[in-house]
């Protein structure tokens, strides 16, 4: 005869399915990609893939050591990652402050919104020649247009968590007295913070793709230099892995905020799928 504590754990558990979904073996998401290396390896030594439209993996990964114990692929790396984390700061700062105007108030929302909403639709590469004119072609107009590529989904996702807050929290919160500062800290920025997290993923992906735009153009160093450098000598391994480091760098960071997103937001219980 089971215990009503027995009885009442599995009524727990037959509430929360998610509850038993075991979590993907992070080895059975490399199978794909390990599938893929190896017929583009194949493709490569057969000739059916010719070297001057992309270098097999073998011969990327020989290049790659090269590079690195001849110290260019680290300096390339160490130069952008400081160009990046420059841009995201600025960019950051800006996009949630001017979030935060706009979102909790309404003057703030007429003033701000609009001119970000204008702003945000417009290319890279149109920016270029303008940042070139005010900024000259050192470091600013790089970091510039990553902090311009981060401050945008920041904003969009800041702001969209704050009006997207319960209202009958901000009730409750007023019935117990809280003043203005007090229902800002203790609810709307918690109700906000997994919107703004969201952003805060999205911003970094965007930042990749402004450094690599950024760096195309009057650049003597840096990941993006190394890759226009190679493509002037047709060496389509190193812009191979130029790129692999772009991406690698990308998931890092990724992966960096998701684990910040696990660690803020574990009071929140998400769906796992099946």
């Amino acid at each position: 005869m089971s215990s009503p504590a027995l009885d009442l754990g599995q009524a727990r558990r037959a509430a929360r399915p998610w509850a038993r979904v075991p979590r993907a073996s992070g080895l059975s998401r490399l199978i794909s990609p390990l599938v893929l290396i190896l017929l583009w390896q194949a493709a490569g030594s057969s000739g059916l893939l010719p070297e001057r439209l992309i270098a097999a993996p073998v011969k990327i990964a020989r290049t790659a050591i090269d590079l690195t114990e001849a110290g260019t692929l680290p300096e390339a790396i160490a130069v952008s990652l400081q160009r990046v984390a420059i841009g995201f700061l600025i960019g950051a700062a800006a996009g949630v402050a001017l979030a935060l105007v706009a979102g909790l108030s309404r003057l703030g929302e007429n003033a701000v919104d609009p001119p970000m909403q204008m702003l945000r639709t417009l290319p890279f590469y149109g920016l270029i020649p303008l940042f070139i004119l005010w900024f000259g072609i050192g470091e600013t107009p790089k970091i510039a247009l990553v902090a311009l590529g981060v401050a945008f989904p920041l904003y969009l996702n800041t702001y969209a968590g704050i009006r997207g807050v319960d209202g009958r929290l901000a009730e409750a919160a007023r019935t117990l007295r809280l003043g203005r500062a007090a229902l800002i800290r203790h609810v709307i920025l918690p109700g906000a913070l997994p919107q703004a997290l969201v952003g805060l993923r999205q911003s970094l992906g965007i930042a990749w793709l402004a450094l690599i735009v950024a760096e195309q153009v009057n650049a003597d160093a840096g990941l993006g230099w190394m890759i226009n450098d190679a493509r002037e000598f047709m060496r389509t391994d190193v812009i191979v892995v130029g790129l692999v480091v772009y991406s690698v760098l990308g998931l890092l960071t990724d992966a960096l905020v998701r684990l910040i997103e696990r660690r803020a937001l574990a009071w929140r219980r998400a769906f796992q799928p099946a």
